[in-house]
């Protein structure tokens, strides 16, 4: 990892319109810091279930500079199970304890991302082959800005014959792009209406309410950014005006041009922690019929990825 400079932390002014110096002060040094490739931003850890002060040191740097760090481990590959018990540990050792009560999380609240043909997760986008726009997660789950997706968790156990890379972009890029392009494409994505989900109604009877909310969201506990966002546009409903309109599509084609996207196919053992940055998926292939197909395990929380309390780092080095 390669030393930098403090980003300012602030409380939340650098992103709310009318103090510009202090914007000004936090982009430049956001800019000047910000990594130019996913190696910059990749940590091995010996031991996902017991990350050690070094390694934890590492993987903070990385998500202090782009809200991401892609991290590889050696142990587990291919085990499915034995994965879970040390995936659950690496998350809870970062910070992230409140999970999303998702539909399709076991007990442990980690989901499966596989190709699924039959049951509730058969037809939904991320239990196919095909590829996934840009989005945040939890996007059609918004409850207020003190109750959203902040953090996500991916973990390969089995890549796909072929295919299947994400590309990643921190956030808080996306927000530099728009802002200093025209800082009234933000303050349209920050209404309160700004992007509706439609309600989903499925043939079993489960029905998902219409979820309403923006799309940048300064969190009041923390005055850091979060976001949420689909360029599912059938998924989507923007508010019916010029400046929300004309804000979406300037968006979309910041997320095209953008040079500081991250792509990276993960291998089984390697994975990406992060405070829920934009990514998406290319399609992939599931290979011959006799092999298991790729496996990503995700994990969502409502909480920071942050620095584990000093009893905590104190009991994984002992």
């Amino acid at each position: 990892m390669t030393s930098q400079r403090r980003q300012p932390t602030g409380d939340g002014r650098v992103f709310m319109l009318g103090d510009d110096a202090a914007y000004r002060d936090w982009r430049d040094a956001k800019l000047a810091n910000y990594p130019r490739s996913i190696e910059e931003l990749t940590v091995d850890v010996a031991s996902i279930a017991a990350p050690s002060a070094d390694e934890t040191r590492a993987v903070l740097s990385a998500i202090r500079r782009a809200n991401m760090c892609r991290y590889r481990c050696p142990r587990h590959l291919g085990d499915a199970q034995a994965a879970r018990p040390a995936l659950s540990a690496f998350a809870r050792h970062f910070g992230l304890h409140l999970y999303e009560a998702h539909r399709s999380a076991e007990a442990d609240g980690i989901v499966a991302l596989e190709v699924a043909t039959q049951g509730g997760r058969a037809g939904y986008i991320p239990y196919t082959s095909h590829p996934l726009g840009w989005h945040t997660d939890g996007y059609y789950n918004y409850q207020g800005p003190g109750h959203m997706i902040r953090s996500m968790l991916l973990h390969c156990i089995r890549k796909a014959a072929e295919g299947g890379q994400n590309g990643l972009l921190d956030h808080e890029i996306a927000y530099i792009r728009l802002r200093d392009e025209n800082p009234d494409h933000v303050a349209a994505l920050m209404r309160q209406d700004a992007m509706t989900i439609p309600a989903n109604d499925e043939e079993n009877g489960k029905s998902r309410v219409e979820n309403i909310g923006p799309v940048f969201v300064v969190d009041p506990g923390t005055g850091r950014l979060a976001m949420r966002y689909t360029a599912r546009k059938r998924n989507v409903r923007w508010r019916d005006d010029a400046a929300t309109r004309n804000a979406a599509r300037v968006l979309e084609r910041a997320l095209s041009e953008e040079p500081l996207v991250f792509f990276v196919r993960l291998a089984p053992g390697e994975g990406v922690i992060c405070n829920n940055v934009l990514h998406n998926r290319d399609g992939f292939s599931t290979g011959p019929d006799e092999e298991p197909g790729r496996l990503v395990y995700r994990i969502r929380s409502y909480d920071w990825v942050r620095e584990p309390t000093s009893a905590g780092l104190a009991e994984r080095n002992s």
